[in-house]
């Protein structure tokens, strides 16, 4: 098999957008983009842990993604090497500042039960989403959108921003100017949605989502045990060649491990691997052309909680980041298969990445994190909260960091492995403490996708009830400062200026506050059944590409 680039973020024609290209020779595996003659029929078989959700209104993790983007096709579509294009989008057109957006939409396509996907079905979709009953962690990146505020705190019922002059215009109002908009329509929560689908407690719909994608569901999602999907005959695009797809849902506590070995009994296509295994696994399926390898466009990170408990202050997240060992554990743990972090926004973004940004992450320094520890009064025997989840083959890493601070800062680190669902509501609480492990795959190709997220004062999107985080900034990060540069980028349509913005905010972030602590750059590995399938490879979420996969 040919070498596939590496990842590596470059400007493109349109100012909105980012494209890929080489920049390392490092990455394996047939190339994205179908090259084969596709022939139809056949069933691929994989494995996941069970998702959060399936319905769009509140998809958040690879699991869910790769069930929803294959149900549901929005107005855009980004490919692996994360160049965007049209969908079902016709045309995307802002105005002269950014402040309002006219997607075109194209007629004629329908939902799997035959009704019509249209400007009305985009605002029925979103509007869903934001509502403030919904409870959507998501709903966020709708969020730019004007009347979203009103929509998401229960104080209207209808999104003033989004209107349908014809069945086939969608007009945007923006609340901010945002010149990337159409950017993040890639989102999942982005999609159209029938009528059928009702308020966002349908829990009938929440388990088999009825939508306009490649694929329809084949019976309801069974809870931890399997999600079945078949090929969607009304297609509106280009039809899948695949009959079926099933999907099994595995315990969560040895996911990685059940996932290989199922591959290597032949009863899954598609595989994930327990990192003591890659190696193996590379000198074994390499050779064969089952391997894939690439620089992915995100970031592996500790997430520490700034509101309660040890890591309020700076002193003592430079601490805990100055004792970490990265390129220890890349190689005595990852077998050379990470990179050490210094940055949120990674190297893949090849525009907007500042090396060494994190100056504390680019080598462990003890003494520095025991000078820090005693400014934050992280005495030896002070108690740190560590959750991560299982089923990703976390374990080794985590263990690794947890005897570093024990043995360099002297903390008693109480390591807390629990699924993935667990994990991300326990985030959410208020009185969540402590570090979390936490990683970062890029919704849609945009710096904005990481800094926004997970860093603007907007996305804690706080339940005045509950005073739970319903947006994805779990460590209820917030600067002014920040967010000022975040709306002046996206305001700016520039890409150059724009991505100088991005920075500047990136440099308060993670440079001056350590807001989140990165690790390790994020790559990825894979083994697939070539021999059986062909046009498979990966996607831009990392999911492989069940809408262009064929029999050989």
């Amino acid at each position: 098999m040919k070498l596939t680039k590496a990842l590596q973020w470059t400007a493109v024609a349109a100012a909105t957008a980012l494209a890929v290209s080489a920049c390392s020779s490092g990455s394996t595996g047939p190339k994205p983009g179908p090259s084969t003659a596709a022939k139809d029929g056949g069933t691929f078989r994989l494995g996941i842990v069970e998702p959060t959700a399936i319905d769009p209104y509140n998809t958040q993790e690879s699991e869910g993604t790769l069930v929803t983007q294959n149900l549901f096709t929005g107005l855009t579509s980004v490919s692996a090497d994360g160049k965007i294009s049209n969908a079902l989008a016709e045309s995307r057109t802002p105005n002269d500042d950014c402040s309002q957006w006219t997607f075109k939409i194209k007629g004629g396509t329908t939902f799997s039960n035959g009704e019509a996907v249209d400007a009305a079905a985009f605002i029925r979709g979103w509007t869903r989403a934001a509502a403030k009953v919904s409870a959507s962690d998501v709903a966020y990146h709708l969020g730019e959108i004007d009347g979203f505020k009103e929509l998401n705190t229960g104080t209207a019922t209808t999104f003033r921003g989004l209107s349908a002059p014809d069945a086939t215009t969608l007009v945007v109002k923006m609340a901010i100017p945002d010149c990337e908009f159409d950017v993040r329509t890639f989102h999942t929560v982005f999609s159209p949605v029938p009528t059928v689908a009702g308020a966002a407690s349908n829990k009938a719909y929440n388990d088999q989502p009825i939508g306009n994608g490649p694929f329809k569901m084949d019976g309801p999602w069974q809870h931890n045990s399997k999600i079945t999907l078949v090929r969607n005959d009304s297609y509106g695009l280009t039809k899948a060649h695949l009959d079926r797809v099933e999907i099994s849902i595995l315990n969560a506590a040895n996911a990685d491990q059940l996932e290989y070995q199922g591959f290597q009994a032949g009863q899954f296509d598609w595989a994930r691997m327990p990192t003591e295994q890659l190696t193996a696994a590379k000198a074994t399926y390499k050779a064969k052309g089952d391997w894939y390898e690439w620089d992915a466009n995100g970031m592996n990170y500790l997430l520490p909680m700034l509101t309660s408990g040890p890591m309020k202050t700076k002193e003592a997240r430079e601490a805990i980041s100055y004792a970490i060992d990265r390129d220890a554990i890349a190689q005595g743990v990852f077998k050379g298969f990470r990179t050490s972090a210094t940055t949120i926004v990674p190297p893949a973004f090849a525009d907007a990445y500042q090396k060494g940004l994190c100056v504390s992450c680019v080598k462990q320094d003890k003494d520095k994190a025991k000078q820090l520890a005693a400014q934050a009064g992280l005495t030896p025997g002070t108690k740190l909260y560590f959750g991560y989840n299982t089923g990703g083959g976390h374990e080794a890493w985590v263990q690794a960091v947890a005897a570093q601070l024990k043995d360099v800062l002297g903390l008693d680190v109480h390591i807390d492995g629990i699924p993935f669902k667990q994990l991300l509501d326990k985030e959410k609480t208020p009185d969540a403490t402590g570090i979390y492990r936490a990683a970062w795959g890029a919704d849609y190709p945009t710096p904005g996708n990481f800094l926004n997220p997970l860093l603007a004062t907007s996305s804690i999107n706080e339940d005045p009830a509950t005073h739970q985080v319903q947006g994805d900034n779990r460590g209820r990060y917030s600067n002014p400062a920040f967010d000022t540069l975040l709306h002046q980028a996206t305001a700016t349509k520039d890409l150059a200026a724009r991505t100088k913005l991005y920075q500047q905010a990136e440099k308060i972030a993670i440079g001056d506050d350590l807001a989140l602590i990165p690790l390790w750059n994020r790559s990825q590995q894979r083994v697939a059944n070539n021999e059986k399938w062909a046009n498979l490879t990966y996607d831009f979420n990392e999911n492989p590409t069940l809408a262009t996969a064929s029999q050989k």
